[in-house]
C-alpha cells in the first residue's frame, strides 16, 4: 500500500466543529503505518476532537507496536479532554489485507507480520470494540463519508506512495471482494511484456518505482537537482525530493514523474471503464507533495482513455482530508459497524 505521506498538515475543516449535542458518540481512528502510528478521537460526522502521533518501532514486534497503538489513542483522548469511558470503539487501518471477520492481519509485509491478531489485542488493551479494515480501505472511506467523495455510489480511491495502493465504494458500499482485497489497482499489471519486477501499476507508478528510475539514469550521467537536493545521497529520494524538483523544472524529474502519472492514469482509466465508475479521489504522500500538476497528468491520462465517451467527465480530484482520511476513515467505519 501507499503508507508514506510528507503531507504537511495546516488546519483540518474537520477541527474545531462542535460535535453537536451535550453527549456525542466517540470513536477512536487509528492509522497504523510503518513510520508512524496516527490516532485521533472521532464523531459520528467525521470531526477531529483530538489527535496524536507516535513512532512505529518495527523491530519491537507485535505486542509492542499493540502498546503503541493504545498509547497514541489514550494521548488523543487526553488532546480531545474526553476520558476513555466516553470512546464507543476503535477503528485501525493496516498496511496489508485483512480478515474482518477474524480481526486479523493475514500480511503486513513492511510491518513483518503475519496472520497478527490485531483486533483482540487492541480491543483487550482499550476495552472497546475494534474493528479493523486494510489502510487504504478506510481512508477511502474516510474521502467518501467525510471528504471530497460526497458519498457517491461508485468510487475508486487510489493512494500513491511507497507503493500504490486501492479502496472501491461500490452501490454505496465499501467493497472488500472474497478475499478481502478489492481495489488492490497497485498489483494490475500494467506492462505485461515487461520483466518480472516491472509489469505493475506499483513498479511503474509508485514514489519507489519513480527514485529507482531516477537513480538509474542520473548514474547514467543524466543531470538532475535531486543529486544536490539529497546531497548525493539518492537513497533519500522521498516524495518531498521530487516535489522540490519537479516545481523547479527539473528536467529528468519532470519527464519520470509525467511518464508514471500518464501511466497511473491508464490504469485507473481500465478500472473507470470497467466498473463504470463517476469518481476518482487520488491521495498519498507523492499526490500530496506535488499536488495539482500531478492530479492534472492523472486526470488527463484517464479521460483520454476511458471508454465509453461518456465517462470522458469522470471526476479525478486528490483527496481533501489529506493525512486524517485514514484517522477518520477508520473511526467511521467502526461506528457504522458498531451499529450493524
Amino acid at each position: 500500500m501507499a503508507d508514506e505521506s510528507t503531507h504537511t498538515r495546516q488546519d483540518s475543516p474537520l477541527d474545531g466543529i462542535d460535535a453537536g449535542g451535550d453527549h456525542p458518540k466517540l470513536a477512536l481512528g487509528i492509522d497504523l503505518g510503518g513510520t508512524n502510528i496516527q490516532a485521533g478521537v472521532i464523531t459520528e460526522r467525521g470531526q477531529v476532537l483530538g489527535r496524536a502521533k507516535v513512532k512505529t518501532d518495527v523491530e519491537s514486534g507485535f505486542e509492542a507496536i499493540m502498546d503503541s497503538i493504545a498509547s497514541a489513542a489514550r494521548q488523543a483522548c487526553e488532546e480531545a479532554k474526553v476520558p476513555m469511558s466516553a470512546i464507543h470503539t476503535a477503528g485501525l487501518g493496516v498496511p496489508g489485507p485483512i480478515d474482518p471477520e477474524k480481526g486479523v492481519v493475514i500480511e503486513a509485509v513492511n510491518l513483518r507480520w503475519n496472520d497478527a491478531p490485531v483486533v483482540m489485542g487492541l480491543s483487550d488493551r482499550l476495552s472497546v470494540p475494534v474493528y479493523a479494515d486494510n489502510d487504504v480501505n478506510v481512508a477511502v472511506y474516510g474521502e467518501w463519508r467525510a471528504g471530497i467523495g460526497n458519498e457517491t455510489p461508485n468510487m475508486l480511491g487510489v493512494w500513491v506512495g511507497t507503493g500504490v495502493g486501492g479502496g472501491l465504494i461500490i452501490n454505496s458500499q465499501l467493497h472488500r471482494g472474497a478475499h478481502y482485497s478489492a481495489g488492490e489497482i497497485g498489483h494490475m499489471i500494467l506492462l505485461p511484456g515487461a520483466h518480472l519486477g516491472s509489469r505493475s501499476v506499483e513498479h511503474n507508478c509508485s514514489r519507489t518505482a519513480i527514485a529507482h528510475e531516477l537513480i538509474k539514469l542520473i548514474r547514467s550521467n543524466h543531470p538532475s537537482l535531486v543529486t544536490s537536493l539529497t546531497d548525493g545521497k539518492l537513497h533519500k529520494i522521498k516524495s518531498k525530493v521530487l516535489a522540490m524538483a519537479y516545481e523547479q523544472g527539473d528536467d529528468l524529474v519532470r519527464t519520470v514523474v509525467d511518464d508514471s502519472a500518464d501511466r497511473l492514469g491508464m490504469a485507473i482509466a481500465s478500472a473507470v471503464t470497467l466498473l463504470s465508475l463517476d469518481q476518482v479521489v487520488l491521495g498519498g504522500g507523492l499526490v500530496h507533495a506535488i499536488g495539482e500538476p500531478y492530479v492534472d497528468l492523472v486526470r488527463d491520462s484517464v479521460r483520454r482513455e476511458v471508454f465509453p465517451e461518456s465517462l470522458r467527465n469522470v471526476s479525478v480530484e486528490a483527496s481533501m482530508l489529506g493525512d486524517d482520511a485514514g484517522m477518520v476513515g477508520a473511526g467511521l467505519i467502526a461506528f457504522e459497524e458498531l451499529w450493524k
